[in-house]
């Protein structure tokens, strides 16, 4: 880097984290929307599809990186990191606010560590377990809380083992693909999930004529903040590191919050808010424990 880029790389940084929290908070909107419409399978299978469509480039410049041996653990990791999680959110979007999912989303920096310890023998320490506890806590919170006299208890079940998932992901990514291209291999992992998820969008895709507000939703919601978020998201890993990159998860709900009560006139609760905190608190002190 010369220095006549310095100044560039010192706004272009957080510049990029804002803008990829606003695309990531903004998604959990668009789920709302579509998967009334779309369903839990077949909202999946589009977000899935137009994501792998936007960064098959990237996998066809590096073919060459996935000899026919590696793919079996492509389509594990794809449906643990990809698949299923977004089945899940899918299914919460259905049933309780965008802002809900989107707080329960932040808690897999915590399962990260979580799934360390436990499954890979990684030391976890004191001030990260007080961290986890912190963020269970607020799950607690979370789930305890009602919104429009429905509770919500399922839908913050179903957040949390999207952002379980997704902690499993994030290691066996490590062991598994250390040193691939990062972004042809979410194409190849979204490509995968998206014919493991085919069959079952075909037998739940909707009979009734879906709405241009529900497509539109799902279009921007692979598009948007699947393949062309993947693709900031990885060049930013890439440019500072992960352990700055991941701190988007910090912004994601707020994001998120704020999309939904501006254009779905989305209620803000006082269990969403102490939630909110206890988990964007528990994270912050999981990241500051890990450095």
């Amino acid at each position: 880097m010369t220095l006549s880029d310095a100044p560039t790389r010192a706004w272009l940084t957080p510049l990029e984290l804002v803008v990829l929290a606003a695309i990531w908070g903004v998604s959990f909107m668009f789920q709302r929307v579509a998967a009334p419409e779309f369903g839990t399978a077949a909202l999946s299978e589009l977000r899935l599809a137009f994501g792998a469509l936007v960064l098959l480039p990237f996998l066809w410049r590096q073919r060459a990186a996935f000899p026919a041996k590696v793919w079996p653990k492509v389509v594990l990791v794809g449906a643990i990191n990809s698949a299923v999680p977004f089945a899940l959110f899918a299914w919460a979007a259905q049933h309780a606010p965008a802002g809900i999912s989107a707080i329960t989303n932040a808690m897999a920096v915590l399962f990260t560590a979580l799934v360390g310890f436990l499954f890979f023998g990684e030391k976890i320490g004191m001030r990260r377990a007080g961290a986890l506890l912190v963020g269970f806590a607020g799950v607690v919170v979370l789930a305890s809380g009602k919104t429009a006299g429905a509770s919500i208890g399922w839908a913050v079940a179903a957040g949390c083992g999207a952002a379980f998932m997704y902690g499993v992901g994030v290691h066996l990514l490590r062991r598994h693909f250390s040193g691939m291209p990062q972004a042809a291999l979410a194409a190849a992992t979204l490509g995968s999930s998206a014919l493991l998820m085919l069959p079952f969008a075909i037998a739940e895709w909707p009979t009734q004529a879906v709405s241009i507000n529900a497509w539109l939703s799902a279009g921007l919601l692979g598009v948007l903040c699947t393949g062309l978020a993947y693709a900031v998201y990885y060049r930013l890993v890439q440019r500072v590191g992960a352990s700055r990159a991941v701190t988007v998860t910090y912004l994601v709900p707020l994001f998120a919050v704020g999309w939904a009560w501006w254009l779905l006139d989305e209620p803000l609760t006082v269990s969403m808010g102490i939630a909110g905190a206890l988990i964007l608190g528990s994270v912050a002190i999981s990241q500051k424990a890990g450095r």
